[in-house]
């Protein structure tokens, strides 16, 4: 197979079409389960509004891989980047220790969908081509462009445990983290659920469902025509509010939610929570092929519980409803192991140029893959339900 490497800075230069070729990238593609993060309408939104481009340290270094006919064959999201927020997938240690030796971690590559630490498809590519060649020539062009740009380092963060192999192959490390996903065994309803958990847990839970709805809240689904440019200047006053109290300044702008609005509506879901004729809070999830991902929240008024409500146990109702397999929850959070969200590991790979630095982060990655293994094994034994109901999620 012959093939060629070219480099785009913006999604804007990249064929919509070509992209929605390209596994997962599209609900088009039958084999591969949609994620929603990887189209081309989440992508292209996060540039066109501002929110991910080199004024905010997001420079696109996108690669494209072409066959001889220069047909895309393939392709890695990829950003030259000059710090290190926005990913959660936390190498400040590294760059301070890399600093402190004389060295200059930044700028570095990443390979990450931007603001957004959900698992899915990196090394995209098509399915009736040879998908492990696609795959390998992808990872090492990655090495290629971190050489070529003299960079420190190059990572790829939030990868499908089926592509690990493909970056050691390479020569990457493999780091491993933990989130907590909701696993749908084929339930019926909310009470299916409830009934494979400890009776004591099974109460709270109901008990913490009544309390969130007290003071005459009610919660709407919204999603499709639902999403009016009115839905949206509610929502956002609600992300920015929560935003600027959690962590000063919230990444994403007005902007985005209009044009994802525009783009991709059908394939994302506001649970809003209303009160006295007017929503109080509100919090967004995309919609995949068998995934349902949550991603921020934010409210105006205070109630005990109602975050759990509109965030977890609401996206587990939707689930349900439309037969999806999982709900990924969002980074951290072991609070969502009571409320049925198991204890799952997540995988990135990174690609380390210097000799030093890299033999140091392979002996600590050593070590936190251990920990991160037995905290996953500890949380699961302690987890909501019944004996035998649920294995560990590791994989």
């Amino acid at each position: 197979m012959t093939v060629r490497i070219r480099v785009e800075t913006s999604f804007a230069d990249i064929s919509a079409e070509d992209w929605g070729r390209l596994a997962g990238a599209s609900r088009a593609d039958a084999q591969t389960p949609y994620n929603p993060f990887v189209s081309h309408a989440f992508l292209s939104s996060l540039e066109e509004s501002g929110c991910a481009t080199a004024d905010t340290g997001w420079l696109g270094q996108h690669m494209l891989l072409e066959n001889d006919e220069g047909a895309l064959i393939g392709a890695l999201p990829v950003y030259l980047k000059n710090h290190s927020q926005g990913e959660y997938v936390f190498d400040h240690g590294w760059a301070d220790a890399f600093e402190r030796a004389g060295g200059s971690y930044y700028p570095k590559l990443q390979s990450s969908i931007p603001f957004t630490p959900a698992t899915g498809p990196r090394l995209l590519h098509r399915t009736d081509q040879p998908i492990i060649e696609t795959q390998a020539a992808l990872a090492g062009g990655l090495k290629e462009l971190a050489k070529r740009h003299g960079v420190s380092s190059a990572h790829v963060t939030f990868v499908p445990d089926a592509e690990i192999p493909v970056f050691e192959a390479a020569g990457y490390l493999h780091r491993t983290d933990q989130q907590f996903h909701f696993v749908n065994d084929g339930y019926g309803s909310y009470d299916a659920f409830l009934e494979t958990l400890a009776s004591r847990k099974r109460k709270a839970l109901k008990k913490e469902r009544r309390a969130a709805l007290e003071h005459g809240i009610e919660i709407d689904w919204m999603t499709g025509k639902d999403l009016t440019e009115a839905i949206w200047d509610q929502f956002f006053a609600f992300y920015m509010d929560t935003g600027s109290r959690k962590w000063g300044r919230p990444y994403l702008n007005r902007d985005f939610y209009s044009l994802i609005g525009e783009r991709m509506a059908d394939d994302i879901l506001l649970v809003m929570a209303k009160r006295d004729g007017r929503y109080i809070a509100g919090a967004i999830n995309f919609i995949g092929g068998d995934t349902l991902y949550g991603r921020h929240w934010g409210c105006i008024e205070d109630h005990p519980f109602l975050h759990f409500e509109v965030c977890y146990h609401q996206a587990i109702d939707f689930a349900i409803a439309r037969g999806l397999k999982r709900v990924e929850a969002g980074a951290q959070g072991e609070h969502k192991l009571a409320r049925g969200y198991l204890p799952t590991i997540t995988h990135s790979a990174h690609y380390i140029t210097h000799a030093g630095l890299r033999r140091a982060v392979a002996e600590y990655l050593e070590r936190e893959r251990k920990d991160v293994e037995m905290m996953g094994d500890y949380l699961a034994e302690h987890g909501p339900f019944r004996r035998g109901e649920h294995n560990n999620e590791t994989e």
